[in-house]
């Protein structure tokens, strides 16, 4: 009788990497034994000895032992086989989970793409369609014709005005023919015809300074704000300027030499001159290159040279010499401090008559510091008639009777002089603040206006201020303190709404530094924090305020030396109040910036100022200086802490109510220049 003997091994499926080889070694072994004689399955198998027991028992141990072996080997395959298995499934996994970012990632690149395409798209019609800077290339490219001598000063004149008078809404038309040769843009350009005629002015400034291609002081800003200012209310505006060796070319579009020269007259004999055009911010720009005194503006600085009035007075008469040969006939000539202010005597003395018949002078003057007084026969130079002019009534200076005073010269001459400040009347300024010129403006005293200083509210405004870490308003505070927080922690002071945090961005307190100083101990002592940050390089103020930085080592204070246009969004916005040097600031225009983003402009010298009394002239007070009266009055910093920690909701109240008040170039400050060039042109 044949004895089956099979193994009992539990069944499952084999994993796909086993072949059948494998598969047929892994099969339950079987034996059939049919005879005792130790043949089995064709096999024959010794006797087993009886002395080593029983046949039986011995072949079941064997048995077993196989079993055991063979179910030990099964155990490890498919334990590796369970682990393979897992391995792949984690694999195929992460796979999956790369696919899928790879994916997200190249969705996430394509639609960057496709979003700087549509900003490069809109940028570009954007910039197609900007009516300025459309008219100041169509009146660029008219110079470059006149000058170089393919049309006539008349005929220039004539285009000239038709692109001054049109709207330009014709900009799609007109901004294709600016790429055409001389021949077809002119040919295109006599085509147009009026279009209706605008009732702006066209304004043409001669000036040292243009923020932000050349920019030492406050004159810089000045022209740059004031002139866009100007153009959003539709007015074409223009600039002239020296080609200084130290000018930011790279702030100009599309800057070329113009393939022409004019002359100009100095020192006796007519003298070549370079013509190089460009545009910044829309504004034409036109810059004067001499040829034979080309060392005039080769200097490393813009002033501060022995030969400034030569250089000055050089370019003063150039300017007027290239608006002749170019047939420009602006409606206002607006010329700035003493450096071209003696455009007045040469306009009125030599130019009038060269077609300048309705024309009208316009001086602005930052300040009267700097007068620049010389010799008389200095201004034989560009032409004009010392013994005429060494007289009290033009330009001989009031102290030194020997001498000409040339920023008298532009008051005299000119038929507006607008005087900028922002907290002075005209009274104050006319009694104590001319410098020696006292008299010369009190006789001219109908002819002065004062306007205020403004700020770029594209650039400066909390509501939209790509620097901070969030925005805010006044209807929204919650950013302030944001900024506060993120201010404190960039600077290592102590976080927390409640400490009082005083900001003061200084570009020159020398006078000021031991008041600046008694302030500071004052205030750190009572847990106030401090940030000082310098603008510009300081002469004499190193020393000093290195050893106010060592005195003033502590956890409150903190000193910056390096001026940060993005930080300095971030002080005036974190800061609860900004300690200023002055609150008539036309370099930075730190007080007007506090208000608009909720902080406290305080004067270091508030109360010792000579003019802490503001009741005089209220009539002739500006917006600015309204605000600071009705809100924070003589109040110094000891009492403006005191407020913020005793009267908090009052506090907030005027800091919002100025918030909501409008102290930029747009508002205020253009409106006084317009004012003004309606008035000289109806004389």
């Amino acid at each position: 009788m044949d004895i089956l003997v099979a193994a009992s091994h539990p069944r499952f499926p084999f994993p796909p990497h086993i072949t059948k080889t494998h598969r047929k070694s892994a099969m339950p072994q079987f034996l059939n034994c049919s005879r005792n004689t130790g043949e089995s399955n064709g096999l024959s198998r010794a006797p087993v000895p009886r002395e080593l027991g029983s046949p039986d028992d011995l072949e079941n141990d064997m048995k077993s032992i196989s079993i055991e072996k063979e179910d030990k080997k099964q155990n490890d395959i498919w334990q590796l086989y369970e682990e393979a298995q897992q391995n792949i499934l984690y694999l195929n996994k992460q796979r999956l989970l790369a696919m899928e970012e790879l994916e997200r990632v190249k969705n996430e690149r394509n639609s960057l793409l496709d979003r700087i395409e549509q900003l490069e798209m809109k940028k570009k019609a954007t910039a197609r369609k900007d009516i300025f800077t459309i008219r100041s290339e169509l009146l660029n490219r008219i110079d470059a014709l006149v000058l170089s001598g393919i049309i006539g000063s008349t005929e220039a004149s004539s285009l000239r005005r038709l692109v001054i008078d049109s709207r330009v809404d014709l900009a799609d038309d007109v901004y294709d023919i600016i790429l055409k040769n001389d021949a077809e843009f002119l040919a295109e350009l006599r085509r147009f015809s009026k279009t209706t005629k605008g009732n702006g002015f066209h304004i043409i400034h001669i000036c040292t300074e243009m923020s932000p291609v050349v920019s030492v002081g406050s004159l810089a800003p000045y022209i740059t704000g004031l002139s866009c200012a100007l153009q959003r209310k539709g007015n074409l505006v223009e600039v002239i300027l020296p080609k200084y060796a130290c000018l930011n070319l790279d702030e100009v579009h599309g800057l070329r030499e113009v393939e022409a020269e004019f002359y100009s007259y100095f020192n006796g004999q007519l003298h070549g001159n370079k013509i190089w055009t460009g545009i910044v911010y829309g504004i034409g720009v036109t810059f004067i290159d001499p040829i034979y005194y080309s060392s005039l503006f080769s200097h490393d600085k813009v002033y501060g040279y022995s030969n400034d009035f030569e250089r000055f007075t050089y370019f003063s008469r150039a300017s007027l010499d290239y608006l002749v040969k170019s047939g420009k006939r602006p409606d206002v000539l607006h010329i700035h401090n003493w450096q071209t202010s003696i455009v007045g005597p040469l306009f009125w003395d030599v130019f009038v008559n060269q077609g300048f018949e309705n024309t009208r002078i316009v001086l602005t003057c930052q300040g009267f510091d700097s007068q620049s007084l010389e010799q008389p026969e200095k201004v034989a130079l560009c032409g004009l008639d010392p013994s005429i002019l060494l007289r009290p009534d033009r330009l001989q200076d009031n102290n030194k009777s020997h001498l000409v005073n040339v920023l008298k010269g532009g008051v005299v001459y000119s038929n507006k002089v607008i005087i900028m400040s922002s907290v002075h009347t005209k009274g104050q300024i006319i009694s104590a603040l001319g410098h020696g010129l006292e008299p010369t403006l009190a006789t001219h005293k109908e002819k002065l206006v004062i306007a205020p200083s403004g700020f770029d509210k594209t650039t400066w405004d909390p509501s939209r201020d790509n620097f901070l870490p969030q925005c805010y308003s006044a209807d929204d505070m919650k950013g302030k303190s944001m900024c506060k927080f993120a201010l404190q922690r960039h600077l290592g002071l102590e976080e927390g709404a409640s400490n009082i945090l005083v900001g003061c961005i200084y570009s020159g307190i020398s006078d000021d530094l031991d008041k600046l100083k008694k302030l500071c101990y004052m205030a750190s002592s009572k847990g106030v924090q401090f940030i000082f940050m310098r603008y510009g390089q300081i002469s004499g103020m190193t020393t000093s305020f290195e050893i106010f930085q060592d005195e003033a080592k502590d956890k409150h204070v903190r000193f910056i030396d390096k001026y940060d246009e993005e930080l300095s969004h971030l002080i005036i916005s974190g800061c609860d109040i900004m300690l200023c040097p002055s609150l008539d600031d036309h370099l930075l225009q730190v007080p007007l910036k506090a208000v608009r983003y909720g902080t406290a402009p305080i004067p270091v010298n508030f109360p010792d100022s000579r003019f802490r009394d503001f009741g005089n002239d209220s009539g002739e007070r500006s917006g600015f200086l309204q605000y600071i009266n009705s809100s924070f009055g003589n109040m110094p910093l000891g009492q403006a802490i005191d407020e913020i920690r005793n009267s908090p909701w009052e506090w907030n109240r005027r800091i919002k109510d100025g918030m909501g008040k409008d102290f930029s170039w747009d508002s205020e400050c253009v409106e006084v220049h317009i004012s003004a060039y309606q008035v000289v042109k109806k004389l």
